[in-house]
C-alpha cells in the first residue's frame, strides 16, 4: 500500500447539511473488545481509513481512543447508547464517552436507535443539539432512525440531521428511506454494508469480481459508492481493510451496478427492527 496521506487523498468525502466534510468511506469497530480495536483501528489508519465509528454499546471507545492516539485528523464519530437516553443523561454519556475516548471532542455524535417506545429520542436530540453548540461535538446525527423519526426531530427542534447510519447492503438496500434521506439533505452511512458476509456469496458478486480481478467486498463496497452512500466495513485483518480500501479505485459498469441493484429484498435485513429496538 502506498502512504497514509496519499491513500487519504483517494479517500473522497462527502459534504454534510452543516457544511462539514466526512469521509465516504469509514472504518467500523462493532464486536471488538478494546485491545482488538486499539490494534486494528491502529492498521486502519495505516491503511489510509480516516473516519472510525465506535459506540458505547461497543464497549471499546477506549481501545479505539488508544488506536487514534494523538492523531487529531482522524474523523472519529460515536453513539449515545440506549440506556443513556434523554436529556440530563445525554449530555454526562457524552461527556463519559469524551473520556474514554481520551478526547476533549468528537467529530460527530449520533443517537445509536430511536428506541420509540422509550419515548425519549426527541429529548435526548435536544441534548445532541447543546453538546453541539458548547463544541463537544463538531456534528451531529442519527443512527437506526425512521421516516417518521426523523420528521419528528426536524419538526420538534428544526434541526437536520447531518446523517443517519443505517442496515444497508445488497440485500436489503433500503430505497425508500434512502429517497427521504436525498430529499431532507441528510447522508446515508451503511452498517454492515456486506451483508455480515452474504452480499459476497452472491453469483452476481462473484461474477464481477471474476470480471474486475477484485475481492468480493470491494466490488460491494463500490457499489455503496457508487451510490453516494457511505459505509463503514469493519475488518480484522491487514489484507480486508486493503480489500475494502480498493473499492475507491473501482468503477463498475452501468450492468454491473444493475446486477447488485437486482439482489434487493425487503425482508432482507438481518439486524434488529428500528420499530421495537431498544
Amino acid at each position: 500500500m502506498i502512504e497514509t496521506a496519499s491513500q487519504r487523498e483517494h479517500n473522497p468525502t462527502l459534504s454534510m447539511n452543516d457544511g462539514r466534510q466526512i469521509p465516504q468511506l469509514g472504518y467500523g469497530t462493532f464486536n471488538m473488545d478494546p485491545d482488538t480495536a486499539a490494534k486494528a483501528v491502529d492498521q486502519a489508519i495505516k491503511t489510509g481509513y480516516w473516519l472510525i465509528d465506535t459506540a458505547s454499546f461497543y464497549c471499546n471507545e477506549d481501545g479505539v481512543g488508544r488506536g487514534v492516539g494523538e492523531q487529531n485528523d482522524v474523523f472519529l464519530q460515536t453513539k449515545i447508547g440506549n440506556p443513556d437516553q434523554g436529556y440530563d443523561r445525554t449530555k454526562e454519556a457524552a461527556r463519559e464517552a469524551l473520556e474514554r475516548l481520551g478526547r476533549d471532542h468528537v467529530d460527530l455524535l449520533l443517537i445509536h436507535w430511536p428506541c420509540p417506545d422509550q419515548g425519549k429520542f426527541v429529548d435526548t436530540w435536544k441534548a445532541l443539539i447543546e453538546l453541539r453548540d458548547a463544541g463537544l461535538t463538531k456534528s451531529i446525527g442519527v443512527s437506526n432512525f425512521r421516516e417518521e423519526d426523523l420528521k419528528r426531530i426536524v419538526d420538534e427542534t428544526g434541526v437536520v440531521p447531518v446523517l443517519n447510519q443505517i442496515e444497508l447492503h445488497p440485500a436489503f438496500q433500503q430505497r425508500e428511506l434512502r429517497r427521504v434521506h436525498k430529499d431532507m439533505n441528510i447522508i446515508t452511512q451503511s452498517w454492515s454494508p456486506l451483508g455480515q458476509g452474504a452480499g459476497m456469496e452472491t453469483d452476481a458478486v462473484r461474477k464481477i469480481a471474476e470480471e474486475t480481478g477484485s475481492a468480493p467486498a470491494t466490488v460491494v463496497l463500490a457499489w455503496h459508492l457508487h451510490h453516494g452512500l457511505a459505509p463503514i466495513p469493519k475488518a480484522a485483518s491487514k489484507n480486508h481493510m486493503e480489500d475494502n480500501f480498493k473499492a475507491l479505485e473501482l468503477t463498475l459498469t452501468d450492468a454491473q451496478i444493475a446486477s447488485i441493484d437486482a439482489l434487493d429484498d425487503p425482508q432482507g435485513r438481518i439486524g434488529p427492527d428500528p420499530g421495537n429496538f431498544c
